[in-house]
This record gives C-alpha cells, structure tokens and sequence, in this order.
C-alpha cells in the first residue's frame, strides 16, 4: 500500500495525499497519474476502472486544494473563497462511481472522473453536515492532516495514534529520559 488512511474520511484522506503541506518541502504523494490510480483503488473508492491521465492528475489536485483550501477556513475561522465552494461543486455534480452488486459481492467500476466526483459529494456532505464542527488537525508538527474527532471530551490530538501518536509519545519519553522535558503532572 503507497497511501495511508487515518481518517476514514475520503474527503480527509484525499486532502492528506499532500504530507506536512505547511513544512519546508512537503511529500506529494500523488506524482503520477498511476499513484492517483492507486489511491483509488487503496481508499476502496473503486475497485476498477480506465487508467488516469495527466488532465485527470491535474483535475485532483486541483480538487484536493479546494477541499483542503475550505476546509482549513473552517478551522481557523475564515471566510471561504467563492473559487473553491465552486470548484467542490462542480465536481460534486458530475456522476459519482456507482458499486454494482455482483456474484462476488459489491464491485466498483468508474472513471477518474466519477472517483473524483465521489470524492467531492464526500466533502460536500462532511462541510455542509454534523461533522464540520469536529474536524482537528493534527497536532504533530510534521504532518498536519486533517481529522473528525469523534473522541469523548473532543481531546484527540492526532490523526492516527499509529503514527503519529506514537511518534510524539515516543519522542516525549525519549526526552523525559534524557532529562530534557519536566515530568507530566
């Protein structure tokens, strides 16, 4: 698997394909046409369909700006830029992948286009839903991805406690035993 899902959000898991977007030189994990293709397939959006081509690559990351670009105006209290509520809703008008029920169980044929629209509906009902007020950005410094906490007192602090609660725990208990951090009260 080349992608990560930590937050079981397409819409957030999408947005997360650009890693530690606001550090010195941030990952792109969608480089190819082929690496969009794996994510289609690795986020269970699709199960098959045509290849992607560079107009589609560039279509999603255009996509996944403007999801990222409004969704961080929810966190941080901003207004949000006409230009991308647009963007968000073109795609999401377009036909979404439809799963297909077959002798082997649920199977999803689309395009590039209809995964991108799925993705964009996903973000319409996260934005315009119950959830928007939930949504965090991780608190370890070299990520930023962005989460739905859905925690009892709204006190998760990171996307994934996999990765990166365990990288700052760690770090945290590395420091404490080199005497650099005061002990946790």
């Amino acid at each position: 698997m080349v992608h990560r899902f930590p937050c079981d959000h397409p819409a957030l898991d999408f947005v997360g394909t650009l890693r530690g977007r606001r550090n010195d030189d941030p990952l792109e994990m969608l480089d190819g046409p082929a690496s969009l293709d794996a994510w289609f397939r690795e986020s269970k959006l699709i199960d098959a369909g045509p290849r992607s081509a560079p107009a589609d690559l560039v279509d999603a990351v255009a996509l996944r700006e403007a999801i990222y670009a409004l969704v961080a105006a929810r966190l941080f209290g901003e207004e949000q830029r006409a230009a991308d509520v647009s963007l968000v809703n073109e795609f999401a008008r377009s036909a979404p992948a439809a799963p297909q029920l077959t002798p082997a169980g649920r199977h999803v044929e689309a395009t590039p286009a209809q995964a991108l629209a799925t993705v964009a509906r996903a973000a319409v009902d996260l934005l315009g839903g119950p959830d928007a007020h939930l949504l965090k950005e991780c608190q370890r410094p070299e990520c930023n991805q962005v989460f739905i906490d859905r925690s009892r007192g709204f006190r998760r602090e990171w996307c994934s406690m996999t990765t990166c609660g365990n990288k700052v725990k760690g770090a945290t208990y590395r420091a404490r035993q080199r005497g650099n951090l005061a002990p946790a009260t």
